[in-house]
């Protein structure tokens, strides 16, 4: 392995983890302490903030410099790079949303103050039409919680629900994913004793705590699963129930996590999805292309009753719809058309 190229290897390592000991690095990159030691120093004239600390306990660190190292990013660089990966972090890209995240951390970990600044104050993400906007309004605090969950670092944070007051929350963060264009850590909630899913857009103030804990196994598998069936037993305004005359399986696949599937039989299953909005519901049960029945609340099934209304008066055949059709007919046809 040639000098620049170990070098290279050993910048990776130190962003990868948040500190390292002499002896780690040396056994990683398969030198000597002095020939790491004198790495480091190459690192370090190339202006990398890297931290070194002797004694028990010591090690290597990479910290925040004062300018941005060489032959990295300037400050227009900086911005845009992180915009970019905001944007990948909370949309459906190729790119998983984690690896955004993790790239991230690594970027703003290593940038002087002035710039932190500067990008936390741009624009938040744009979300895609017809959703709610995705929100990053502090880079430093997603990436306090991201280097916590690489570093298995316990978190103290301010954290306010849709539905609660403020609170402080004291958790062990196990992972950051994006659905529906949010972003959600989930955590081990040391207060509740319990796992927990928190929207990073709702937290405030989040303060590393230096404890570490052994990382848990995840109530599932796959997190984005977990925070998905999270999300469908989160207290909306509306529950909607429904029988779908379909198989499970194809309903899941379309419906994905906009609600929760139970099987019945082989050609039926029961549908909940929560909602703010029943236009929300109505388009979610339309848009599986299957005879489905609304059981409640009594709200979606009146709901429903007109939107059929609606889409009835929308298909009234070509001959007579300039007859029939609401906006034809004078003050008085439209009063008793009820418009």
């Amino acid at each position: 392995m040639t000098t620049s190229t170990r070098i290279l290897e050993l910048l990776g390592l130190l962003q990868t983890r948040r500190h390292w000991s002499g002896e780690e690095l040396s056994a990683r990159l398969g030198v000597s302490q002095r020939t790491l030691r004198r790495d480091v120093d190459g690192l370090q004239e190339l202006g990398y903030p890297v931290i070194t600390t002797r004694g028990t306990g010591g090690g290597y660190q990479l910290g925040a410099g004062a300018a941005l190292p060489p032959l990295v990013l300037n400050e227009d660089e900086a911005a845009a790079t992180v915009m970019g990966l905001k944007y990948v972090a909370t949309g459906n890209h190729a790119v998983p949303a984690d690896a955004a995240i993790s790239a991230m951390a690594k970027i703003i970990q290593v940038l002087p103050a002035r710039i932190r600044g500067r990008i936390s104050s741009l624009a938040t993400v744009a979300a895609e039409p017809g959703t709610e906007g995705a929100t990053i309004t502090d880079v430093s605090a997603l990436t306090t919680v991201a280097l916590a969950c690489r570093d298995s670092d316990t978190v103290t944070f301010t954290y306010e629900s849709n539905r609660s007051s403020r609170s402080l929350r004291t958790v062990q963060p196990h992972k950051i994913v994006a659905v529906e264009n949010r972003l959600y850590l989930v955590a081990w909630d040391l207060g509740r004793g319990d796992w927990r899913t928190f929207r990073v857009d709702r937290i405030t103030d989040p303060r590393r705590t230096g404890k570490r804990f052994a990382p848990r196994n995840l109530p599932v598998d796959d997190p984005v699963d977990y925070v998905r069936s999270q999300l469908g037993s989160m207290p909306t305004k509306y529950r909607v129930h429904a029988t779908v005359h379909a198989p499970t399986e194809r309903v899941r696949e379309e419906i994905a996590h906009y609600g929760v599937v139970e099987p019945r039989d082989d050609d039926f299953c029961d549908l909940y999805i929560a909602a703010e909005s029943l236009d929300w519901a109505a388009f979610c049960l339309c848009a599986i292309d299957a005879p489905f029945l609304v059981h409640g609340p009594q709200e979606a099934v009146q709901h429903l009753r007109q939107w059929a209304d609606r889409l009835r008066r929308a298909s009234v055949p070509y001959g007579t719809q300039e007859e029939s059709a609401p906006w034809r007919q004078g003050k008085r046809g439209r009063e008793r058309s009820g418009i």
